[in-house]
């Protein structure tokens, strides 16, 4: 057996009631397997919640990098995928779920640490950067420094999503972040 298995089981089971009530044996119930099963692969519900989300949003951010539409050059690629990431975020059912249901769970991610999926779409930032001052797309600068801010700034957009579109057109409101980003990378 796959530990997508255990991990698509744990999915279902954190849309139905939340992370925080998600626990170790309603995974191996769900999963159809015993708990030594899913503990011979996963110390506890935690880091297979962990992983879980590692894999759930790390693959999200994967396909918001690869453009539908070849892009003209790398700033255009970055301000692309970028929308792309925001936007597929803000439409996945577990994100919206741990937002929903469990939203003080990603409060460390914002303001103590980074975790492995930040750490995954800041290495993307980076790539698409250094691409960019390479083909002359995007203004020269420091790497690191870039690609935190906007790791930063996508990353609010995708938080507040909803919220933001509460009163304010969708369209719009994507429109302009995709300028914003535009504006502060062009030469």
């Amino acid at each position: 057996m796959s530990d997508d298995v255990l991990l698509d089981a744990a999915k279902k089971c954190v849309l139905a009631v939340g992370v925080r009530r998600t626990t170790l044996a309603e995974i191996a119930r769900t999963a159809k397997v015993s708990r030594m099963t899913v503990y011979r692969r996963f110390p506890d519900v935690r880091s297979v919640l962990a992983t879980l989300m590692t894999r759930e949003f790390g693959g999200l951010l994967q396909g918001a990098a690869e453009p539908e539409v070849e892009p003209a050059h790398f700033r255009e690629k970055l301000v692309q995928s970028s929308s792309a990431a925001v936007a597929a975020l803000s439409g996945d059912p577990l994100f919206r779920t741990l937002l929903d249901l469990d939203s003080e769970l990603v409060l460390p991610y914002i303001v103590e640490r980074f975790g492995k999926t930040q750490r995954f779409a800041e290495g993307v930032i980076l790539h698409l950067l250094k691409s960019g001052h390479e083909d002359g797309s995007i203004r020269k600068g420091d790497l690191a420094a870039q690609a935190r801010t906007l790791l930063l700034l996508i990353q609010s957009f995708a938080f507040s999503y909803r919220p933001a579109i509460a009163d304010v057109d969708e369209k719009k409101l994507m429109a302009e972040f995709a300028n914003v980003l535009d504006a502060a990378l062009r030469p």
